[in-house]
């Protein structure tokens, strides 16, 4: 669909959660007609499981949802897709909960990243990325999703979890899996094939839950579930659940972020130049790689009542699409949104980590892994050639790339 097309069509006929825009790069356009014609929009998705929603597209509304659990419920699922009562592919996971169990799960996990943790690993991250990036080749095209973004967050990944690092890369191909379903994707896995790979990652697990639950606590997120009073008597599907979570989680918004970075820099070379010119605006760049890219366009809720928001009449039971992509680029509340700007005054103002009792867990563990990659590049490469367009994950949910050829000149 073309802009021209985006823009003629009727505004009931817009449907945002179409995974198209995003794999042909005209998402974007569509979010800024909402917010400027119909910014609580009503519409639906043909998609099987998935139909009517509401879309939540400027950044006050967005953050009155994100910061009312009492109005609207996480539950039964953070995406737009309903499965059938029953149906084991509506995985249980404490994103997915309302207090008080998910604030009593979400704490069992939670000192993985506190700071002392990110203090320890300093070290061991910079000690991986330089390794993976002195790995490269020269002179010739490369993935750089697959041999840098992909390749450090599975090392991540599997420090978090204390995982055997020979399987690292089965990590991310578990994130994928999970965030890919037929209904949407008729590139996916089956359900049942699907199901049945998600199903190795929990029987992986489990042998090294067992493991970990006979031994002392540890500062692994294994160790941390199998002890935490709120976790270790999880059944295996909430289990599987919650590692899907955790996987997703260390897996997206870092490994997109890298790639995005890359990309944002060669589209905007005046800020590349600035960047080499200071390298110190590292610090302030990192969060605005994470707004410009925003890893998970969105977040669902349930409306638990009747309720008024930016005018409309939401009914109980309905859902909603906090699009986190579209009140990332507000005008009313972010200056110059549609520009990447890494001395931006106030880099952190973004909604890519959500806000309220679900904030991501990790996002200075995020932070500190796009912080170090950049640094280590600096040291390493004048310039990065971006060889073409990148190839886009066809979803609205993980807002990613699954391909980025570059060169790096000797």
């Amino acid at each position: 669909m073309t802009l021209d097309e985006i823009n003629s069509l009727p505004l009931g006929a817009l449907n945002p959660a179409n995974p198209q825009h995003f794999v042909n790069g005209t998402e974007l356009a569509v979010f800024e007609r909402l917010r400027r014609e119909d910014p609580v929009h009503w519409g639906h998705s043909p998609a099987v499981g998935m139909g009517d929603y509401w879309s939540v597209t400027r950044y006050e509304d967005i953050m009155y949802v994100d910061t009312n659990p009492a109005i609207f419920s996480s539950e039964p699922a953070i995406t737009l897709m309903d499965f059938p009562k029953g149906d084991e592919q509506q995985l249980a996971m404490f994103i997915a909960m309302d207090p008080p169990k998910h604030d009593e799960q979400r704490k069992a996990v939670a000192p993985i990243v506190a700071p002392a943790n990110l203090m320890n690993w300093e070290g061991l991250i910079r000690e991986r990325t330089s390794k993976v990036l002195d790995s490269l080749p020269r002179n010739e095209p490369f993935d750089w999703v697959d041999k840098v973004s992909i390749e450090l967050t599975a090392y991540m990944l599997a420090t978090l979890f204390d995982f055997p690092l020979e399987d690292r890369r089965l990590l991310p191909y578990w994130s994928d899996i999970s965030t890919s379903l037929k209904s949407n994707n008729p590139d996916a896995l089956e359900p049942e094939v699907r199901m049945a790979e998600l199903k190795k990652m929990l029987a992986y697990f489990m042998r090294l839950w067992n493991e970990r639950i006979n031994e002392p606590p540890r500062t692994d997120l294994i160790s941390m579930l199998a002890h935490g009073p709120a976790t270790r008597n999880m059944g295996a599907l909430e289990f599987m659940g919650n590692l899907v979570l955790l996987i997703v989680g260390g897996n997206d918004t870092t490994r997109n972020s890298m790639t995005s970075g890359i990309l944002a820099l060669h589209n905007n070379p005046a800020e590349m130049a600035k960047l080499r010119a200071n390298p110190k605006l590292i610090d302030s760049m990192v969060p605005e790689i994470i707004r410009w890219q925003t890893p998970l366009a969105y977040m669902r809720r349930t409306a638990l009542a009747d309720t008024m928001l930016g005018g409309k009449q939401i009914k109980k039971g309905e859902k909603l699409a906090m699009w986190y992509i579209s009140g990332n680029r507000d005008e009313a509340a972010i200056p110059e949104p549609n520009r990447f700007i890494i001395d931006r005054a106030r880099p952190r103002q973004h909604l890519s980590f959500g806000f309220g009792i679900h904030r991501c867990v990790g996002n200075r563990l995020a932070e500190l892994q796009l912080k170090i990659l950049w640094e280590e590049i600096l040291k390493r490469f004048p310039v990065i050639e971006v060889m073409g367009e990148p190839t886009r994950v066809y979803s609205s949910f993980v807002r990613g790339f699954s391909r980025l050829d570059v060169r790096l000149p000797s």
